[in-house]
């Protein structure tokens, strides 16, 4: 019973860290490096697996993804742990920026920083692809 608490505290504080710095399919990236690479919850092919279960279904990345790696280690109780972990940062930020919205709509700093996320997030994207897409080739040329 208490490895399962310390599996459900690792997944929800790990689901809440990379929900709070990414956006969009960064996400996948960094879900591969701390759910296969470090704590070895899953294996590679297995997060291909899921990274296509998650992309196939509505709604964001990041949530189908909580879905389905917190069902993979825990079931329910993993899913719901794994939704609240990754939904707590984007509900704040949102929160936060619509009290403060009029001061960032017009800021030029606010729009040139999300201009240069953009770049930031497309070289991520083309890693993951390289990476995962790298994997596959030379597991089919083995």
């Amino acid at each position: 019973m208490e490895n399962r608490k310390k599996i459900l505290m690792k997944l929800f504080v790990s689901t809440l860290y990379l929900s709070a710095f990414t956006f969009g399919y960064v996400i996948v990236t960094l879900m591969k490096k701390k759910f296969v690479d470090e704590y070895h919850w899953i294996e590679e092919n297995e997060m291909l697996d899921l990274v296509a279960i998650a992309q196939s279904a509505p709604g964001p990345i990041a949530v189908n993804g909580a879905i389905v790696v917190g069902y993979k280690l825990a079931g329910m109780t993993g899913v719901v742990t794994a939704i609240i972990g990754t939904i707590i940062p984007p509900f704040l930020v949102i929160s936060l920026i619509s009290v403060c919205y009029n001061a960032f709509r017009d800021n030029f700093i606010v729009s040139q920083m999300l201009s240069g996320m953009q770049a930031g997030v497309g070289a991520v994207i083309a890693s993951v692809t390289y990476e995962m897409g790298a994997g596959i080739v030379h597991g089919k040329n083995a």
